[in-house]
């Protein structure tokens, strides 16, 4: 047993070199003090902790601060702090105590990454997105706190095959799903590569091991390929007197896979597998003329393909990663990706935030990572209520690619691939996105849902008139527009049953009913709703008519009666609401954009119920099967069949949101399709998602296709636009 304990304390010793090894030169003696303490207090904390594995528990936090230390680079506090970052937890010593020996940056550090670890471990995707939604919020006040998480959860996916199998499939799919991403956003690719590799081991075991069997098969190969297209660029660099090193890679086996799936390829039919990599020495001075120079030299020995350029020296990613990166022709006539970089960037794409700040050299100016996290901030500071949504929301900017589109007067901006003119607008300023009317995209007016690209130049179109619509929320795709259009159409909502409120005053007291508790309550019940809220609503946009009223109003003086008649002795307590919410009462199942009720049934390996997000999955024998998002099989279903895949959500019924299309007809004259649209535009709770006309002789026919919430709203469009001059004939389809 003795021999045990020497030969464990001899590893945890050699451990603890090894964590010094790589940035002990750099380290002032004070800082060798913390972290040396920081050492001997864990290691005092965690003396009689094991691992599931069997190995002492300390091993584990060293190897994390290892992580922090080298692989991302940060400093003596970060280092200290994730050797106790287990501590507060798991031992007798508090929070307390750690600010009282290590300071109160450490402990706030500590802090965060405790409330973390203390998130329920319920597997619920409610409770579970809650969960990310409290990791993430940790963000506003420490992003070292995610930056050692990370560092964490790629330490616990290293030693995962010692957990049961239900929990790896559980943490790799987390993993997947939000800390890969997370890492590829601080630009931590090389982090980013080992998470996404780990998480596709233990959740497609198969798939992972017979691609590492092929790496490995041809890896003999890749290495002499590689070192003999190194010896040309050495030859034909070395003419010009640029010192740079050369090193050659495989592409993550979760990216072949990625590749693989997307292109619907054979493993051999990938043919970028491998990518060249020119790390050169620059002043700051020269960093663009050199990248570009050896770019040159390059394509003068090697064709490139045209279209696989890209450009991140000119205009840097969010994340702040710089390079050129360019596809050629290489030896053997095989596609090989060359990207070329300075050693300044190279430490930035390999360590990410911590880097991008090493080198700003106090300059004032933002660099893309700030940029980012000042964006990120909103999004954590948004009063989004719904967790899911806001992981959802969240998760959709972390791996999204950019574009770079411009104002009206040369400003540059950056957005996530598919934005649209309304991202852009609340890009912008929340007011400009609140009241756009339209966009222009390089002179010519667009639809709102228009697809932006890298180099336009965008126009919104306002109008103090115009506000949010519904139908923004199935296109838009950043979190700050989401968030912006909901606290809108929320403020609208609550208008409106204030509308709907007086209305319902006026509306009992003619049927001799007084206003209050009891009769509201009785209402919510007839009704089907939850709170006298949602009662008003539909009352202020008709859903709930005078001639429901009435039937409602007659089978409470007839239960009334009833009552009298039978005299109870004990009078029940009507059952009290909440009117300071609008209830989420969700009832039907719409597909695709036009939401389309279709023949489906709830998928048993998830059970959705009425509010999940869900998808539609189109099987060969059943129909349309609807899972959750966050359903196990959902990373699956998506990756292998995703042109099977069709979007579904919930919705309220009563509300009365459906697509509704007209048919016109009549005698052409100058400004009639202005009139029509302008009396549409300006009719309340409608969006206009299609229109065509053709002319002829003369005549004229259209047809418009509309958002609207009520059958009711439609048949008055139809009143108005049949007194139009010009309109002879107006018919529902």
């Amino acid at each position: 047993m003795a021999t045990k304990e020497v030969s464990e304390n001899t590893l945890i010793a050699q451990e603890y070199k090894n964590l010094l090894r790589n940035t002990y030169l750099s380290l002032s003696e004070k800082d060798k003090k913390l972290i040396r303490l920081a050492f001997e207090t864990a290691v005092d904390a965690h003396k009689d902790q094991r691992r599931k594995s069997g190995e002492p528990y300390i091993l584990h936090p060293i190897a994390v601060a290892q992580i922090v230390a080298d692989e991302i680079g940060l400093g003596a506090t970060s280092i200290a702090a994730a050797l106790l970052h287990d501590v507060a937890e798991d031992t007798s010593l508090t929070l307390d105590d750690i600010e009282l020996m290590f300071g109160k940056e450490v402990a706030k550090i500590v802090d965060g990454l405790t409330k973390i670890s203390k998130l329920s471990k319920d597997k619920r995707v409610s409770v579970q997105a809650e969960n990310f939604k409290k990791m993430l919020l940790t963000m506003n006040d420490d992003v070292r706190v995610i930056l050692i998480k990370i560092a964490d959860r790629l330490h616990n996916m290293m030693t995962l095959e010692f957990m049961p199998e239900e929990k790896q499939v559980r943490i790799a799919s987390e993993t997947l799903y939000i800390y890969a991403p997370l890492a590829h956003r601080v630009g931590m690719y090389n982090i980013k590569s080992q998470l996404e590799d780990l998480g596709l081991k233990f959740t497609e075991p198969e798939v992972f091991a017979d691609i590492e069997r092929k790496i490995k098969d041809s890896e003999e190969e890749r290495l002499e390929y590689i070192k003999h297209f190194k010896e040309e660029l050495q030859n034909h660099l070395g003419k010009e007197r640029i010192q740079f090193e050369i090193e050659g890679r495989f592409k993550s086996i979760y990216s072949i896979r990625k590749k693989m799936q997307l292109k619907n390829k054979r493993f051999n039919e990938v043919f970028d597998r491998f990518a060249v990599r020119i790390i050169y020495k620059s002043t700051p001075k020269n960093e663009k003329f050199l990248a570009w120079k050896i770019y040159s030299i390059v394509t003068d020995h090697f064709q490139p393909n045209p279209t696989r350029l890209r450009d991140w020296i000119s205009s840097p990613k969010s994340t702040g990663y710089e390079a050129l990166h360019i596809t050629v022709v290489g030896p053997g006539s095989k596609w090989v990706e060359v990207q070329i970089r300075s050693k300044r960037m190279h430490e930035i794409a390999e360590k990410g935030y911590a880097a991008h700040f090493k080198y700003k050299h106090g300059s004032k100016d933002e660099g893309g990572m700030e940029l980012w996290l000042n964006r990120l901030r909103e999004v954590l500071e948004s009063q989004e209520a719904d967790a899911v949504d806001f992981v959802k929301e969240f998760k959709l900017n972390l791996y999204a690619s950019e574009i770079f589109v411009f104002t009206p007067m040369g400003d540059l901006k950056s957005l996530p691939k598919g934005a649209t003119p309304v991202d852009f607008a609340f890009a912008i300023h929340s007011e400009v996105g609140e009241k756009t009317r339209g966009a222009r995209v390089n002179g010519k007016i667009v639809p709102l849902n228009h697809p932006l690209n890298s180099g336009d130049q965008v126009e919104i179109i306002t109008s103090e008139a115009a506000k949010p619509s519904t139908s923004w929320l199935d296109f838009v795709i950043t979190a700050k527009a989401r968030s912006a259009i909901r606290t809108s159409l929320r403020t609208e909502e609550r208008l409106i049953a204030d509308e709907g409120k007086e209305l319902l005053r006026r509306k009992l007291r003619q049927m001799k009913f007084k206003f209050g508790d009891r009769i509201i309550n009785a209402m919510i019940t007839y009704f089907k709703l939850k709170t006298s809220l949602d009662l008003y609503y539909r009352i202020g946009i008709g859903t709930i008519d005078n001639k429901m009223l009435k039937k409602f109003a007659a089978e409470e003086n007839n239960r009334f009666w009833q009552l009298f008649r039978r005299r109870p002795t004990d009078k029940a307590k009507p059952k009290s609401t909440d009117a300071n919410q609008v209830s989420s009462f969700y009832d039907m199942l719409v597909f695709g954009k036009n939401q389309e009720t279709l023949d489906y049934t709830l998928s048993p390996c998830c059970s959705p119920i009425p509010g999940d997000g869900v998808f539609g999955f189109v099987s060969i024998n059943d129909g349309i099967k609807v899972h959750k998002n966050e359903c196990p099989n959902a990373i699956s279903l998506h990756s292998n069949y995703g042109y099977r895949i069709i979007n579904a959500k919930w919705i309220d019924s009563s509300k009365g949101f459906f697509t509704g299309i007209i048919r016109l007809s009549g005698i052409d004259r100058l400004g009639l399709v202005n009139e029509v649209t302008h009396l549409i535009s300006n009719a309340h709770n409608v969006d206009i998602l299609q229109i065509q006309f053709d002319t002829e002789n003369g005549t004229f026919t259209g047809q418009i296709k509309l958002h609207v919430r009520h059958a009711s709203t439609l048949h008055m469009l139809i009143n108005k636009l049949e007194k139009i001059t010009g309109i002879d004939k107006v018919v529902r389809d």
